[in-house]
């Protein structure tokens, strides 16, 4: 197909895709003549994916681009997982020394529960350093207890996203699914979140 088709296709925008070209989000197509390029369905699929990155899981251009090479130069699953983490991991707030350790002690206590090992996970573990030092510093502290019940929760979300990975499709289909889960699935587990907790309220409060 041409570039005006690959648009329609897509839904992208022909400028957009151009752009997405030239920023090495989405592999060059076929070669036809001067300015002109044959594209097929695998560039269909990676412009849906760019677009899901970036409009929902909240991705900038350069993150897309670091998992997308991981992905292209098919690494492990647990490397292009770390990699959309990395990505994923909100900047830290600055939190004095002593709140910093405390915070520290409270996530260490929660791995040691789910057996979870910490090293490579330096932009979790410091988005939720960031969390529990502000709680703490607003006084929070029943969300601070209720750390290791969210722990528990999260280890049943990890099983059931990885668990429905099944070996049967290619690796690359496989890696993206759990990227795209990843990313994704943070949006949709807070939208469900949303939709419980208003349900909660209404038996906890009434109207």
């Amino acid at each position: 197909m041409r570039m005006a088709e690959l648009s329609k296709e897509s839904g992208v925008p022909v400028a957009t895709i151009k752009y997405y070209l030239r920023e090495g989000l989405v592999p060059a197509g076929e070669r036809t003549g001067r300015n002109q390029a044959r594209y097929d369905e695998t560039h269909v699929r990676r412009l849906r994916l760019v677009r899901a990155l970036l409009d929902i899981g909240g991705f900038s251009i350069a993150d897309v681009r670091a998992v997308l090479e991981a992905i292209d130069q098919q690494k492990s699953m647990h490397s292009v997982l770390g990699r959309a983490h990395q990505r994923l991991a909100p900047a830290r707030t600055e939190a004095d020394e002593d709140s910093r350790a405390w915070a520290m002690g409270r996530i260490e206590a929660v791995a040691e529960e789910q057996g979870w090992q910490l090293k490579s996970c330096d932009g979790a573990v410091d988005s939720l350093v960031s969390v529990l030092c502000t709680f703490r510093e607003l006084g929070h502290h029943s969300s601070v207890e209720l750390l290791s019940e969210y722990g528990a929760a999260a280890q049943r979300v990890a099983e059931a996203d990885l668990g429905s990975l099944t070996g049967t499709d290619p690796a690359e289909s496989t890696v993206e699914r759990a990227v795209v889960g990843t990313a994704l699935g943070d949006v949709l587990l807070a939208g469900l979140r949303r939709i419980a907790q208003q349900n909660a309220s209404a038996r906890y409060f009434g109207d």
